[in-house]
């Protein structure tokens, strides 16, 4: 099976419906859409489009005193918006899971995507976040799976990082190529 063949968004999708994660909040970004659209169709999830990510930190922090579960999906570009927002799951000890699709990585063509996404693991580990990282489409199911768990079990701060290599680059001249 190559990469290309691998649903890796309906996986996501499969290990946030086996942990009961009931809030999905997010910012637009092409490369969760699928995964958001199959959230958006699930009766047992609310899902929650934000206009900037540290929102989804409180939104996320409020549901789990509600008694939900919740991720946020968000671009690399973003984790710099949530610097300030991290501290608060960190310390009050609030489980927490984001999952991140990587830009400025793999063959990327947007100069100013590089710097952040080239930060993103350090700025996560700074405050205090777990990083793991899925490098291939067919070990994305897995990773999300152990993030879940480490974040609920052990009220731990945890981001799945999705390579650009497994979403693919955009070029100008085409919408999408898959590398």
């Amino acid at each position: 099976m190559t990469e290309n063949s691998i649903d890796w968004r309906s996986d996501i999708y499969a290990a946030l419906r086996t942990h009961n994660i009931q809030q999905v909040c997010h910012v637009p970004d092409a490369g969760h859409a699928a995964l958001i659209r199959n959230c958006e169709a699930d009766n047992g999830m609310t899902v929650v489009g934000l206009t900037t990510e540290e929102d989804g930190i409180g939104v996320l922090t409020g549901a789990w005193l509600g008694g939900q579960r919740g991720v946020l999906l968000m671009q690399s570009s973003g984790v710099g918006n949530t610097i300030n927002a991290l501290a608060m799951p960190n310390a009050c000890r609030i489980p927490f899971v984001t999952i991140v699709s990587m830009r400025g990585e793999w063959g990327e063509f947007v100069p100013w995507q590089i710097p952040m996404g080239q930060a993103t693991p350090d700025v996560f580990e700074a405050m205090g976040v777990t990083v793991l990282r899925a490098e291939r489409a067919e070990d994305v199911r897995d990773t999300v799976d152990a993030a879940i768990k480490m974040a609920f079990d052990s009220n731990r701060q945890v981001a799945v990082l999705i390579s650009q290599k497994i979403i693919g680059t955009k070029d100008f001249r085409a919408e999408e190529r898959v590398l």
